[in-house]
This record gives C-alpha cells, structure tokens and sequence, in this order.
C-alpha cells in the first residue's frame, strides 16, 4: 500500500521518475501525473513526450507549474499522485519572482487536502559544486531548504542513486 505522502530525491538522469512512476503504477488506483515542466524549448518539448510515452496509457495529467495546491485539491482519493518535480516548481516560482513563503504554504496545504497518495520528484542539488552566481546559490539554498521540509513531513523518502531506490525514512510498499 502506498503511504499517504511519499518523496523522491535523486541527482539528473539518477532514475528517480521511474522509480516514482513505478510506485504509483503499482498503487491500484488511478494515476495523475501532475506536471510542473513547461515546454519553452524543443529540448523541453522533446523530453516532455518522451516521458509520456515511456508512461504510456492509463495516465492522467495534470500541468501545474507553479499551482500545485490547487491541483492537489482537486484529486480524488481513488487516484495515486506523482508531481514532477518540485525542482522544476521552485524554479517556475523563483523565475517568476513569486511570494515563495506564500507558494509553499498553499503546497503544504494542499498536500495536507488531498485524499490520494502523493509522490513527489525533487532533485538533490547540494552534492555539486558551490554555484558561481547569487541566483544559482539562492535556488540551490532554497532547494535544499525545500526538500527537507518535504522530507520531514513524508512517509516515506527514498533516495535514487544510479536507478537504486536507497530509503532514508519509512518501508517500501
């Protein structure tokens, strides 16, 4: 059984959608994918398309850049979440110099709200090097920030490495 509320962190490419994607599939329920990538770019366009169709059908998606309090009020508990991925809603708010406080709180709240099982995507930026501009040290800061109040409020984390799940906190189902 899935845990009401789930995070996946991970480093680019390390795996970790598949993984997600592999724990809402096998929930039994119905499965939303909330997406908070834009397609401002063929490259974006053609990574978006190929996620779908790596998902395949069954799939319901959902595109929130930046709402996902909102998305996640709207889902029925018969369903299974993955958001893909709160590195791309971080940056969605910071490049449109949102009230982040604000933003993170309707997140929270909505987590809070929503009747399905959620499992969110996040990246693990602060195994790199120290950023060599004020923006990139403020979204890493900010980041890392972010997940680990996402950790904290999770049931389960799980940490991909290499496309091996390593759980930090909690059972796999």
């Amino acid at each position: 059984m899935l845990p009401r509320f789930t995070f996946i962190l991970g480093g680019a490419a390390s795996g970790k959608t598949a993984f997600a994607e592999s724990l809402v599939s096998g929930a039994g329920r119905g499965c939303v994918y909330v997406a908070t990538a834009e397609a401002h770019d063929d490259e974006m366009r053609d990574k978006i398309a190929r996620h779908r169709a790596l998902r395949g059908q069954g799939w319901r998606t959902i595109e929130a850049p930046t709402d996902l309090g909102h998305a996640l009020a709207s889902i029925g508990g018969d369903q299974a979440v993955l958001i893909d991925c709160a590195t791309m809603w971080l940056s969605n708010h910071l490049l449109a110099d949102s009230d982040l406080e604000q933003a993170e709180a309707e997140l929270m709240a909505g987590l809070a709200l929503c009747a399905a099982p959620v499992v969110i995507v996040s990246n693990e930026l602060g195994l790199s090097v120290v950023p060599e501009n004020a923006l990139a040290r403020r979204f890493r800061q900010l980041q890392g920030e972010l997940n680990q109040k996402l950790a904290a409020r999770a049931d389960l984390v799980v940490n991909v490495v290499a496309g091996l799940p390593q759980v930090l906190k909690g059972t796999l189902p």
